[in-house]
């Protein structure tokens, strides 16, 4: 089976275990799909350390934005918070299984720092509604919501993939 259609694969078992999960309550289901997801990933990687500090980074971006988008009330979610005001643990893991298909499933977004952009600010926006069509989260005002959403996948998707291009030696150079 080729690399591609693995990594693809198992971003989309991931997803949408995480949805689901969450959006019954149980949202440790999906987590744990994720974690062997990400420990494929990392596995069959040629450079396991720099996956690693490339999901990592995914990881604190992922809970201080998502943290923040919960803390302005914008976004909300019923499973999965340890700490009020803070982002849910399944969501951060969706920002580590994103970051697995930045070297490999989604590799063309290296071509162009404005395709990055342009995908983060579609991208990110249609995921949490298709999130929140399956009952994962809550929007206080989904117009604003989305553009914001919108606004910060257009700046972290590119800054993700600069560093993955950074840490790859075998890496396509990202162009403006």
């Amino acid at each position: 089976m080729n690399t591609m259609l693995i990594n693809l694969s198992l971003f989309k078992a991931g997803w949408l275990a995480a949805v689901f999960s969450a959006a019954a309550s149980l949202p440790g289901v999906g987590t744990a799909v994720i974690g062997i997801a990400a420990l494929v990933h990392i596995v069959l990687s040629d450079r396991p350390q720099d996956e690693l500090r490339l999901l990592a980074l995914a990881a604190a971006i992922g809970f201080a934005w998502e943290s923040s988008l919960v803390a302005s009330g914008l976004v909300s979610y019923e499973a999965g918070m340890i700490l009020p005001g803070f982002a849910p643990y399944w969501i951060v893991a969706m920002w580590v299984l994103f970051a697995t298909t930045i070297n490999i499933g989604m590799r063309w977004l290296r071509k162009s720092t404005t395709i990055a952009v342009l995908t983060g600010a579609i991208g990110g926006p249609l995921s949490f509604l298709a999130g929140e069509k399956a009952g994962a989260v809550t929007f206080s005002d989904p117009q604003t919501a989305l553009l914001v959403i919108g606004i910060g996948w257009a700046l972290f998707l590119p800054l993700l993939v600069r560093y993955a291009v950074r840490n790859d030696a075998r890496a396509v150079p990202v162009a403006s």
